[in-house]
């Protein structure tokens, strides 16, 4: 089950993990965990409970995974062709992310440039006569909800919420820089006490949005079934936090490992990794910021 390596046994051009069954785990988890919040949010109690039971296999997978593949870093099993492995499949995950957010961001360009303009056109004032081509839909009666079927809402302007978190997260970016440079010259103390801060930072980005969201359904009436102006904020802030949280507990048992005295200056891939990771999450808040808050 392990995806170790020595050396003398790792192909000369490229390094072909051993069969595993971790892959497969987390898929489970994760389709769990889709399907369970998918009937969840439609009504259906027991999605919540596979929503559950989704994550617990997902997080049990990789405390398992994490666990075997530090064991084999730290005693020495992986070659360069490993580490290019790694660098090269961490690369492709980025990747995917920003393809998968993309889809996000162009869903709510779709609805706001093409499918709104198009829908408010003369050949649809006949079936839709009370229909006003505007965005945001936040009063009843308009955009996408002439027969009411929307309750009003307000929207979510950029202040002070997100562009506090904003603030967060850039200065986040900043501190885990610091700490990667410090590991690099070599001063651990340093590292370490950066990337608590980075953490704490991900911490308060997280409260930050939980206030947020528990305004926007409590004071604002701003919820997932507030039109296509709810759902396209909540699936792309949604998932960016989840994003946050992820990146957050990379970041963590990276700390953990420094503390343990892993990584050194020149091979520190799994730092490295966690902190592309993050970075990606910044940029990707910040066309949120731009594109979901002000435009």
């Amino acid at each position: 089950m392990s995806a170790a390596a020595t050396p003398h046994a790792t192909p000369p051009h490229y390094f072909i993990p051993s069969p595993s069954r971790y892959p497969v785990c987390v898929a489970i988890g994760l389709f769990l965990m889709i399907l369970g919040g998918s009937q969840w949010v439609n009504g259906h109690e027991w999605g919540s409970w596979c929503l559950l039971t989704g994550a617990v296999v997902w997080l049990a997978t990789l405390a398992q995974w994490f666990t075997t593949a530090i064991g084999e870093s730290e005693g020495g099993l992986y070659s360069d062709r490993v580490d290019v492995s790694f660098r090269w499949s961490m690369s492709w995950f980025i990747f995917s992310e920003i393809m998968f957010f993309a889809s996000f961001f162009g869903a709510l360009f779709w609805a706001r440039s093409i499918a709104l303009p198009m829908l408010g056109n003369l050949d649809h004032q006949i079936l839709w006569p009370d229909f006003h081509a505007i965005w945001p839909s936040a009063q009843a009666g308009v955009t996408g909800s002439p027969a009411d079927t929307i309750s009003p809402f307000r929207t979510m302007g950029p202040w002070p919420i997100p562009t506090m978190n904003t603030a967060i997260l850039l200065t986040s970016g900043v501190t885990l820089t610091i700490a990667h440079h410090a590991l690099i010259a070599n001063h651990r103390t340093k590292a370490i006490l950066w990337m608590w801060i980075t953490v704490a930072l991900g911490l308060s980005f997280l409260c930050c949005q939980a206030f947020e969201y528990h305004e926007a359904y409590t004071e604002m009436n701003l919820k997932l079934s507030s039109g296509i102006y709810g759902s396209t904020f909540f699936m792309l802030t949604g998932f960016h936090g989840f994003h946050v949280f992820v990146g957050m507990l990379m970041l963590f048992f990276i700390t953990l490992r420094l503390q343990k005295g892993h990584f050194t200056p020149t091979r520190h891939f799994g730092f490295e990794g966690a902190a592309w990771y993050w970075h990606f999450v910044d940029v990707v808040w910040l066309g949120l910021y731009v594109v979901v808050y002000w435009l």
